[in-house]
């Protein structure tokens, strides 16, 4: 996957007119105004840019912040299709992920002149389909964050006499379908008082609560929405009903990560846990393959920024997650498995849980 979106990018950067401007040194801002890109896309740009400089055909040079790009050999012709084909011998499955890459890819000239934003292009009923499939506990790509999740979260509630949990950002449901079913298999269900499942989007909740109501029709489970980026208590949060506030690739996109965060401690009862399953970066400015779909998503990019535990938009490092549930007030904080020697050996693995516990 990591290969197949760096030959993704090397196929755009061709397409948008952008390795040819590379004679000399480049700023993204430089090059969005020669080419006419609008300014949203200088992100988006220097993510493709980035992507390139891991193939040692582009440099980089960093100065007052800025990143300046120059090519100094030609890279190498896109192989997606043999690419794809290794995927597919693999684990079929693994067309999902495939799939949502190609669609987004070709968002991104559009995207790039001005034409269309990725939320328009994305979330067209083609695209819904594609992120259904993606999502899909099928395609283990994605479903590892489901699986490592509910295995951490699960760790923590075995502690716990009753059982009440949040999830917020649950989407079609897949994540609250693993978490379910290894809350089943560790014999903890009927210790569940309550289930409050939140998605902000009517399509997607509506689809996981039909099938998950049919699944398990004696459980508490109940569906409501949920804005992170608003007071929780205002939206019918109790402060201190949970024992458990659980999320899947979602923390990332708040606006305002600290105070999701302390939205999400206030939500807990003493003791309780936030346990957040996250693509977490190995290191500081490292591309990562699902990036390709959503950098040219508003919601991906447009947060807010601080130095110390936010640098950036999207995925952040095991080290940022620390700080941040540091600054929100949580104790105890974990990140699991142990990535920062994980990266060490495999610098591509970026599957990791976050978990905060509130004080007792």
């Amino acid at each position: 996957m990591e290969r197949y979106s760096i030959d993704l990018a090397i196929d755009l950067l061709a397409r948008l007119n952008v390795l040819e401007q590379l004679d000399r040194l480049r700023s993204t801002r430089d090059l969005c105004d020669t080419l006419s890109f609008p300014s949203r896309f200088r992100s988006t740009l220097g993510w493709l840019l980035e992507r390139l400089v891991e193939t040692g055909c582009i440099e980089a040079q960093t100065e007052n912040a800025e990143r300046s790009y120059r090519l100094i050999c030609s890279p190498w012709q896109p192989q997606c299709a043999e690419l794809r084909a290794i995927a597919l011998e693999i684990d079929s499955a693994n067309a999902a992920t495939l799939d949502l890459l190609d669609y987004a890819a070709s968002l991104y000239p559009l995207v790039a002149v001005g034409k269309q934003n990725g939320e328009q292009g994305l979330f067209l009923p083609q695209g819904i389909a594609l992120w259904l499939n993606y999502f899909h506990n099928n395609n283990l790509t994605y479903a590892v964050n489901n699986w490592l999740g509910a295995v951490v979260a699960t760790n923590y509630l075995t502690t716990r006499s009753r059982l009440r949990v949040l999830e917020v950002g649950a989407g079609a449901g897949s994540a609250s379908e693993i978490l379910l079913r290894y809350l089943n298999e560790r014999g903890l269900l009927p210790r569940l008082e309550r289930y409050l499942i939140t998605e902000p989007n009517a399509f997607f909740r509506r689809r996981g609560q039909r099938r998950l109501s049919q699944q398990y029709p004696n459980l508490p489970l109940e569906w409501g929405t949920l804005d992170m980026n608003l007071p929780w208590e205002t939206q019918g949060i109790a402060r201190g009903e949970f024992d458990l506030v659980y999320g899947v690739n979602v923390l990332h996109v708040a606006k305002d990560l600290l105070f999701s965060l302390a939205q999400a401690r206030d939500a807990l009862a003493p003791g309780g846990c936030l346990v957040i399953s996250e693509c977490v970066r190995p290191y500081l400015n490292q591309p990562m393959y699902p990036e390709l779909v959503f950098q040219i998503l508003d919601s991906f990019t447009d947060v807010d920024i601080d130095p110390e535990f936010r640098p950036n938009p999207g995925f952040l490092t095991a080290d940022h997650w620390r700080h941040a549930f540091k600054r929100a007030g949580f104790e105890h904080t974990e990140v699991k498995p142990e990535l920062d020697g994980i990266r060490e050996i495999y610098p591509h693995f970026f599957t990791g849980a976050i978990c905060g516990q509130r004080k007792t």
